[in-house]
C-alpha cells in the first residue's frame, strides 16, 4: 500500500469482501488491535454500529477497524461461529482475543479502550482495571444460580475435562449456564486469580466456587452434588410454559427491538402492523430451547409463532394468513 493510501486509511473503516482480503488484513494488522464488525445490510442496528465504529476509528487512530458482510463471506463467518449480526471480533497478533455479540455501543467502546491500552498503563491505572475486572468476574460468577466456566460450549466442549463436566451436570439434570473462556482472554486469566484456582473447568453456585472436575466427581460419588446444584425443569414442561407465556408468543432470532435474521425481521413487521400485543423469545440465547422446540412443535425452522400455546407456523404461513385476512382473528383468539 502506498504511503498516501495508508495515511488516508487512518481513522477509516476498511471493507472486507473476500477470505483473501480478510487473511491479508489479519497479517497486515498483526501488531495492532484489529476490530472486525460482522454485519448485514438488512439490519438497521448494523448501520448504527457502523456509525459508532467510524467514530471510534477517529478516536483511536492506533486501532484498525474493518467491516465484513457476514452473509457475503460465509467461510469467515462459519469459521468464527457468527450466528447473528451485529457481532464484533477483536484480534491481536492475528489471534482472536475477544468477542461482542449485539448492538451494544457502550460495551464496544469499553472493549476497544481496554484492548487498545492493555500493557501500556501506569501502575495506578492497572489497579483501577483490576478492580473493574474483579467486579466483572463477580457479576459473571453470579450470572446464573449455577455457572460453568469451560473451554467451548455445552454443545461443543473443546477439551475432555469440560466435556466430562457437562456430561455429569446433564446426567443429574442440573440447570446451569456456561461461559466459554476461549471467547475472552481477560476472563480466562483473571478468574484463575479471582478464584485462586489455576485450571478449567470451574463450577460456581450462587457466585461461590465449588471446584473443578475432580471435586465434582467426588461430590457425585458422595451423592452431595444433587443437594448443592439447582435442578432443571424438564424441557417439555419448560417449553409448555414458554409457549404459553403470552397470548401471542414469537420464537425468533433476536428480539422485538433487534431482529438478527431477515425472516425474523419480516415477521416482526407483519405483527407490528396488526397492533396486537405479543412477546418474543430469542432462541440464540438458549440452545436447549432452540433445539427442543423444533421437536416439541415438529417444526424445523425459525421464526415460530404461537397463539395460546398452539403453533400457528413460520413466516410463510403468517404471510398467507395475512393475505387471506385470517391473521388478525387468529391473533385475537377468535379463530
Amino acid at each position: 500500500m502506498a504511503a498516501g493510501a495508508a495515511a488516508a486509511a487512518v481513522g477509516a473503516v476498511e471493507e472486507v469482501g473476500s477470505v483473501g482480503q480478510f487473511e491479508e488484513l489479519l497479517s497486515l494488522k498483526a501488531k495492532s488491535l484489529l476490530v472486525v464488525h460482522f454485519w448485514a445490510p438488512w439490519a438497521p442496528q448494523c448501520a448504527q454500529m457502523n456509525e459508532v465504529m467510524a467514530e471510534l476509528a477517529k478516536e483511536h487512530p492506533q486501532v484498525s477497524f474493518a467491516k465484513l458482510e457476514a452473509e457475503g463471506v460465509p467461510e469467515v463467518s462459519e469459521k468464527y461461529e457468527i450466528s447473528s449480526v451485529p457481532t464484533f471480533l477483536f484480534f491481536k497478533n492475528s489471534q482472536k482475543i475477544d468477542r461482542l455479540d449485539g448492538a451494544h455501543a457502550p460495551e464496544l467502546t469499553k472493549k476497544v479502550q481496554r484492548h487498545a491500552s492493555s500493557g501500556s498503563f501506569p501502575p495506578s491505572a492497572n489497579e483501577h482495571l483490576k478492580e473493574d475486572l474483579n467486579l466483572r468476574l463477580k457479576k459473571l460468577t453470579r450470572a446464573a444460580p449455577c455457572m460453568l466456566f469451560m473451554k467451548g460450549t455445552p454443545q461443543e466442549p473443546r477439551c475432555g475435562f469440560s466435556k466430562q463436566m457437562v456430561e455429569i451436570l446433564h446426567k443429574h439434570n442440573i440447570q446451569f449456564s456456561s461461559f466459554d473462556i476461549f471467547s475472552d482472554e481477560e476472563v480466562r486469566q483473571g478468574l484463575k486469580t479471582y478464584s485462586n484456582w489455576p485450571t478449567y473447568p470451574q463450577l460456581y453456585v450462587s457466585g461461590e466456587l465449588i471446584g473443578g472436575l475432580d471435586i465434582i466427581k467426588e461430590l457425585e460419588a458422595s451423592e452431595e452434588l444433587d443437594k448443592i446444584c439447582p435442578k432443571a425443569p424438564k424441557l417439555e414442561e419448560r417449553l409448555k410454559v414458554l409457549t404459553n407465556k403470552a397470548s401471542v408468543m414469537l420464537f425468533m432470532k433476536g428480539n422485538k427491538q433487534e431482529a438478527k435474521c431477515g425472516f425474523s425481521k419480516q415477521i416482526l413487521e407483519i405483527l407490528n402492523s396488526t397492533g396486537v400485543e405479543y412477546e418474543t423469545f430469542d432462541i440464540l440465547e438458549d440452545e436447549e430451547v432452540r433445539q427442543g422446540l423444533k421437536a416439541y412443535s415438529n417444526w424445523p425452522t425459525y421464526p415460530q409463532l404461537y397463539v395460546k400455546g398452539e403453533l400457528v407456523g413460520g413466516l410463510d404461513i403468517v404471510k398467507e394468513l395475512k393475505e387471506n385476512g385470517e391473521l388478525l382473528p387468529i391473533l385475537r383468539g377468535e379463530n
